[in-house]
């Protein structure tokens, strides 16, 4: 979809980036990981713990993808769910910001 060649600084902002939106994807999921246990009383209660982090690590191991021709996709998803702002990616070129800008646009419209 996106034809975005990446300079060796916009790859240093995207690892920056990347690795800083997974950790906070990753805070969110223990986050909440500790409230449903602080609150668990029962085998029901662990078994719908166990479907969270299945259906949690499904979709960050299908969202974080490397691969610079993912990286919009990743970036625009990241930012729709809250894991970084479009600050993280100064350093950008304008064609792969706009690109981001606009595939963010769509999630949010999709709400």
């Amino acid at each position: 979809m996106f034809d975005l060649k990446w300079s060796a600084s916009e790859k240093k902002v995207a690892r920056g980036a990347f690795d800083g939106a997974l950790a906070a994807a990753i805070a969110r999921v223990m986050t909440e990981l500790k409230r449903r246990t602080s609150s668990a009383e029962s085998a029901s209660d662990l078994w719908a713990i166990e479907d969270y982090l299945r259906e949690a690590r499904k979709e960050i191991g299908q969202m974080f993808d490397y691969r610079y021709s993912q990286l919009p996709f990743v970036f625009a998803w990241a930012i729709h769910e809250g894991h970084m702002n479009e600050e993280s990616l100064a350093g950008l070129s304008e064609d792969k910001l706009q690109a981001i800008r606009s595939l963010a646009g769509s999630l949010a419209a999709r709400r």
